[in-house]
């Protein structure tokens, strides 16, 4: 029976001192003069309280309170956990719970400041937003309506970015944004190369928008077209030359990533409904204009056995099917920004389900992350939250019918029924990870002990990883002085004393080979509908050619995205190597912008 191992009880986890200090910076309610006034425990009945209400229009009163109750159970347990808007917002006068936006920009004025508004709207709430620059003439293409010059798109970048920096979302974080520009458009080598000064437009990622055609053109030796809005061809560049320039703009500062954005709209299951153009800040969800999505990622290293005997299949599916019920239940009882918004979203109930922990769980189950046994635990847990998830939503379907634009749709095509149009996607939990006490999304370890900056404003949290703590005792004589050494550098010492299998364990994101990280990437995007966030970190001495391997590899492999990040190319990253040290000069940053990073 459904939900029976998660009716059998699970112990509340403890939450750390740093989850404790998140919590109280950022999600728990303050009285009138910014006390805290709730208990972690308290905000999680808050939001299952509020999630589910959504019950109320489905079924009687007496589901409603069981379904509160099984929300709380997953949320107090850690066991799974929404993204952060939710956890914020749910049961409060605002109650915006969604953190993934894309809003449409089209070629005049009006349309660049009536989008401007909304991101004003959408960050004030809590979201992050992102935008597709590409349907904006370039800089120096007349203008009829006045005469003029266009002066491109990039120029319009720096207005929004100057409105985030003065948005804290939801009074609590500061604004993120994606900004995406097609690699054909006439001033595609600006906006590669806007960020290299290392201080333009620090509130957004930026993606290219790479084209088979253009992948297709740096293969072969060939040209790149660039066209303007009416789609003729203004001017051909080489398309290795344009990716070269890629590749270096990200080895000096991490942007732009790549956006293989017709594999985004092969994958799409809407494309009756048009294009998708761009994605969230993180990358993780494809949005068509003015979609918004709830994700909520689930704790993985809960649901393995005791002495590392594998996942526990069962719990693990019940999770999913509740997760997907929450989701789905968010959609229902949000208040959305704007009414554009509201309308795109119901149509398709655009949904999340993902994880969070997958270094911690392979560690938990013996599995090196740098090995292929690493691939097949990946391949093997997100298939399975994909089928459930797929079943959990077909579920639903039966009860509450599916979204309202299932006809036209792909699963109409093939007769699948299901309430939501995607359902599993992958982002990077910045803090709901810390939260939970765990590492982020599918990342590996950065460092067994780092300082995280500019989570909480200037404060700087020390965190070392519990689970090594743990190993090191059971295999370690000199256990506390090793301990030490990891303290004041963030990995492993070269010491004998250290088993090479405990080494090998612990591999550090720095440690793992560039070609690993993208193929566990793309072991999870076969099985996620929306797309996944994760940044290949590679050692300070990677070459610009190392880089181009990586993208080429990621699209080769049919990832949706694929980011980079050099060690020490970013003056302003979250996590720093070691949790001793003075501050850096350079700190680790993982592409996405801290705010972003939230999820």
């Amino acid at each position: 029976m459904l939900t029976a191992t998660l009716r059998q009880g699970r112990p509340s986890a403890a939450l750390s001192e740093n989850s404790l200090r998140v919590l109280n910076a950022r999600y728990l309610r303050r009285d009138a003069g910014g006390v805290v006034v709730e208990t972690p425990r308290q905000m999680f009945e808050r939001v299952a309280l509020a999630v589910s209400q959504a019950e109320l229009a489905y079924g009687p009163a007496s589901e409603c309170h069981l379904w509160e109750e099984r929300f709380l159970e997953l949320m107090n347990a850690l066991d799974f956990l929404p993204n952060s808007p939710a956890l914020m917002n749910a049961g409060t006068a605002l109650g915006q719970l969604s953190a993934c936006f894309v809003l449409p920009i089209e070629d005049s004025l009006e349309s660049i400041f009536d989008a401007l508004s909304s991101m004003a709207l959408i960050q004030r709430s809590g979201g992050g937003t992102g935008f597709a620059f590409s349907r904006l003439r370039g800089a120096g293409e007349r203008l009829s309506s006045s005469g003029g010059t266009s002066s491109g798109p990039v120029s319009f970048m720096r207005i929004f970015d100057s409105a985030t920096e003065n948005i804290k979302l939801g009074g609590r974080r500061r604004g993120a944004n994606m900004a995406v520009l097609r690699v054909d458009h006439p001033d595609i080598e600006e906006f590669i190369a806007c960020k290299r000064d290392r201080r333009s437009l620090q509130n957004f990622n930026l993606s290219v928008a790479a084209t088979d055609e253009f992948m297709s053109a740096v293969e072969a030796g060939g040209d790149q077209p660039l066209r303007i809005a009416d789609g003729r061809v203004v001017r051909k560049v080489s398309a290795r030359d344009l990716f070269d320039r890629i590749c270096l703009a990200a080895w000096e500062t991490g942007d732009p990533g790549l956006l293989f954005i017709d594999t985004v709209n092969r994958a799409s299951p809407n494309r009756a409904d048009g294009l998708i153009e761009s994605t969230n800040p993180c990358g993780e969800v494809p949005l068509l204009p003015y979609e918004c999505c709830n994700l909520g990622s689930i704790n993985l290293p809960r649901f393995v056995r005791a002495n590392g005997g594998g996942l526990d299949w069962e719990r693990l599916r019940d999770t999913v099917h509740h997760a997907v019920r929450f989701l789905d239940d968010l959609i229902t009882i949000n208040r959305y920004p704007l009414r554009e918004i509201e309308k795109a979203t119901l149509e398709r109930r655009k949904i999340g389900v993902g994880i969070m922990g997958f270094a911690e769980a392979c560690i938990l189950v013996n599995i090196s992350y740098a090995d292929d046994a690493a691939l097949s635990f990946a391949d093997q847990a997100m298939k399975f939250i994909a089928e459930e998830s797929q079943r959990a939503s077909a579920l639903l379907a039966e009860d509450r019918g599916v979204f309202p634009s299932w006809g036209s749709s792909s699963f109409a095509a093939h007769g699948l029924r299901v309430r939501n149009a995607t359902r599993t996607s992958i982002a990077p939990t910045g803090t709901i990870s810390l939260i939970a006490g765990t590492t982020s999304g599918i990342e590996p370890l950065f460092a067994l002990a780092y300082r995280r900056v500019g989570v909480l404003e200037r404060e700087t949290l020390v965190e070392l990883n519990p689970v090594l703590v743990r190993h090191l005792a059971s295999y370690v004589e000199n256990a506390v002085d090793i301990m030490d050494s990891i303290i004041s550098m963030g990995l492993l010492p070269d010491q004998a004393a250290v088993p090479p299998a405990v080494r090998r364990l612990f591999l550090t994101a720095l440690e793992i080979a560039p070609e690993q990280h993208v193929r566990l990437q793309a072991a999870f995007q076969r099985h996620v509908d929306n797309a996944v966030s994760k940044t290949v970190n590679l050692p300070a001495d990677t070459t610009v050619k190392e880089i181009a391997k990586v993208f080429h590899l990621a699209y080769a492999l049919a990832c949706k995205g694929i980011t980079v990040f050099r060690y020490g190319s970013k003056s302003d990253q979250v996590l720093q190597l070691g949790a001793g040290e003075e501050p850096q000069e350079h700190e680790y940053f993982t592409h996405c912008d801290p705010a972003a990073c939230k999820l």
